[in-house]
Order: C-alpha cells, then structure tokens, then sequence
C-alpha cells in the first residue's frame, strides 16, 4: 500500500510538472515545429521528458542511497549525459556524431562499472552460452541500440510514453516476484512518471517528449537489467533470462526499429537520418489516428510484458506460447499494414 501511495505522488508530481514546463517552453517559443518528416501538423511545445529524467533520477538517487548497496554511480552519469546531449539536441540541435559518441561513453560507463551479460539463454536449442567478447560485444550493442530505439519511435503521440509505463510495470513486478526490490521499485518510479506524461501526450498531445526524455529512457531500459542482476547476483536461478526479458519487454520497439533499418540499408537510405518509415508511422500515414496506433502497440506490449512475466516464472511451459505471442504479434503489424494499404489501393480505383 506505502508504494501505491508513492507512485501516486509521483504520477501527480510528473503530471504538474510536465504542465509547469509546457507553460514555460510556451513563454519561450520551444516549440517543435512541423517539417515533411513529421507525424503532426500544429507546433508543439517538445523537452517534456526532462521532467521524467529529472524525477526519475531523483527518486533513484535518494532510494539507491538509502538502500545500501544498490547504487550504481555508473548507471547516474551515465543517463546525465545521454539526457543531457538529447537535451542540447532538442534545443539547438546536435550532430548525429556527437550524439552517438556521448551515448559510447555512457555505455561503456556502466559497462565496465556494474557488468555485461556473461550468460544468455537460447532458447529451442535450451542451452545457455555466451562468450566473454561476446558478452561484452552484445551489451554494448543491445544498450546503444535501445537508447536509439526509443528515440526513433518517439515520434507520435502516446507511443512512447505507453511503452514505456508497460515496460516499467514489467520491471516492477520481476523485481518483487525475484526478490530485486530496489530495480523493481525503479522500474515502478520509470511507469508511473511517464505516466504522468502521459496524461498530457496522448492525442491530441499538448506536449512533446524530445529526445530528452526518449533516449534517457531507452538508456535506462538498457541497462535495467544489468542493475537487476547487480542487485542479487548470478544465485538467481533465471538470471540468464533477463537479456532476453528485456528484449521481450520492449519488443516491438526493437522489432520495428530492426525491421525499418535492414529495410533502409537495402535501399541505401542514411538510417541516422529522421524519416517517417517506421511501421507505426506508415500505420499512421495510411490513415490510423495516433491514439489508435499507439493503443494498438500499448496493448500488444502489455500483453507480452505479462507473457515474459509468466515465462521467467516457468520458462518451460510458457516458452512456445510466448516465442507464437509475439511471432504472430510482429506479423499482425505488417499485415495490418498491408490490408490497410491495399484495401486504401481498392477504394481509390473504385473512385
């Protein structure tokens, strides 16, 4: 009850401040201003996911201290500096170089500080193994990819934000049914801050998040599990599941950030560069609303964030349902897709 009470203030806290700063980037003209590549159409005050940095940081900084041993100084810098480069993008704009090395450093940062993944279940085959170069090589990517991720698929209303409470709850209760309290409770403070968010982001949104707030959370949902194994060490039976978890938690994220930049690279397009080509975006540009799209991706996430709950609790029995879950999840996007635009093809030479 003590943390429903907490995450109740901190819903109320994010949402007022989310409002204080919308008022302020009003009075100073920070909008985010339409272009060819947009989804919206009205300017739109953006950076509004500095508020979640600010509290989120807060709170796990207060937290971690007080629970002895669960701090990660590492973890802290590292996401001041991602959110802090995003920030200075969203203002003035920063080069894609620049950006990336910055979150280079971040993860490394915690890479060589709280760990990497030195076992990764695979499953069908049902063996567990990773070398050590491997290990290092595949963190490294998996963090830097999802800090991306997350920034790429900012870019319609709700989308992020949903994503991100659906993934924060899955941490939330791994944590408490696994015995990682503090990162459960982080995951907690992450869901319920961008909730706050939220409230003001759905379509029509009054504010945006920015990259700000997009790419903190995509660094944070990177190294959640990292911090999580930190927390209770290898003696966790499933322990290694969570790479895989964290994957399933953020799927579609990932999924349609991998399908959007193998189909770029085959037509030679510079994938750093803003563009409406991901999935959701070409759902939205074949005539789905925001609000539609992104409960769509919201209650496919929250699905499979209770599936993957379900599967590390007993990764024999739900292993298949799961592996067909999410097949048939990815599927149903593209075919969604598809029917959308050939039956759009149908009523145009109907006309």
């Amino acid at each position: 009850m003590f943390e429903i009470f907490i995450f109740s203030i901190i819903t109320g806290f994010s949402y007022i401040g989310v409002e204080w700063f919308r008022r302020w980037s009003l009075r100073r003209n920070l909008y985010d201003v339409p272009n060819e590549r947009s989804s919206h159409t009205i300017p739109t005050p953006r950076g509004g996911g500095l508020i979640i940095v600010l509290i989120s940081l807060t709170i796990y900084l207060i937290h971690a201290l007080w629970q002895d041993g669960t701090f990660a100084w590492s973890y802290l810098i590292g996401a001041l500096l991602v959110a802090g480069v995003s920030w200075l993008d969203d203002l003035y704009t920063v080069s894609f170089i620049w950006r990336f090395c910055v979150h280079v450093a971040a993860t490394l940062l915690v890479i060589f500080s709280v760990g990497y993944y030195e076992e990764i279940f695979i499953p069908v085959v049902q063996i567990t193994a990773v070398s050590k170069i491997g290990g290092l090589i595949l963190t490294f990517f998996w963090i830097i990819w999802l800090t991306n991720a997350y920034n790429f698929m900012d870019g319609i209303d709700g989308i992020a934000g949903i994503q991100a409470f659906s993934a924060g709850i899955g941490w939330l209760i791994i944590g408490k049914l696994f015995g990682a309290d503090s990162t459960g409770f982080y995951g907690g403070v992450i869901a319920f801050t961008c909730l706050g968010f939220l409230i003001q982001n759905w379509q029509p949104a009054k504010i945006f998040m920015g990259d700000v707030g997009s790419a903190f959370l995509g660094y944070t949902f990177g190294v959640l599990p990292l911090l999580f194994e930190k927390e209770i060490g290898t003696t966790f039976q499933n322990h290694n599941l969570l790479p895989l978890s964290a994957i399933f938690l953020n799927w579609l994220f990932i999924f349609d950030t991998i399908y959007t930049f193998i189909k770029r690279l085959f037509k030679k397009e510079r994938f750093w560069e803003a563009h409406r080509g991901h999935l959701y975006q070409r759902l939205v540009a074949e005539g789905l609303t925001h609000q539609a799209t992104a409960s769509i991706y919201g209650v496919i996430s929250i699905s499979t964030v209770l599936i993957t709950i379900l599967w590390m609790l007993n990764p024999k029995i739900w292993e298949t349902f799961l592996f067909l879950m999410i097949g048939f999840q990815s599927i149903g996007i593209l075919l969604c897709l598809y029917l959308k635009r050939k039956g759009d093809h149908k009523l145009t030479e109907e006309i």
